[in-house]
């Protein structure tokens, strides 16, 4: 989990943000503690508090007085926008650029991708050609 050039605090978010998008981490669930996580991870328990109050910042975590935090209503959405934002920052527009380099247009590159999205087909021993 530690990645070494990445502030441990940004890891523990991304970390809980990841339990909230596939799932393991539902809508108004209790999230693990800042106890937990400096247990867990071995880290400082004020590094840990550090990335929950920056999810509580983003509106992804609330506190419940006395109980601990949780998981806000819309969150899931909230990072899913998010990522599918920075995925389009980081991959898609890069992509497009280095295509009309050489001359490939939207479609494609789309073409491109589902031609490799689309798994092969299995050769059976009829489809194999002999020399």
């Amino acid at each position: 989990m530690i990645e070494e050039g990445k502030p441990l605090f940004v890891q523990i978010a991304e970390q809980v943000e990841d339990s909230i998008v596939d799932g393991s981490l539902v809508e108004e669930a209790q999230a693990p503690s800042i106890t937990e996580l400096a247990t867990f991870y071995r880290i400082n328990p004020a590094t840990a508090a550090k990335g929950i109050n920056m999810l509580v910042g983003k509106g992804v975590l609330y506190k419940r007085r006395g109980i601990g935090m949780f998981v806000a209503p819309g969150s899931r959405d909230l990072l899913l926008a998010e990522r599918r934002s920075a995925f389009a920052r980081r991959y898609v527009q890069p992509l497009l650029a280095e295509a009309r380099k050489i001359g490939l247009g939207p479609d494609d590159v789309a073409d491109l991708v589902r031609a490799a999205a689309t798994p092969a087909a299995p050769q059976g021993p009829s489809d194999r050609r002999t020399a």
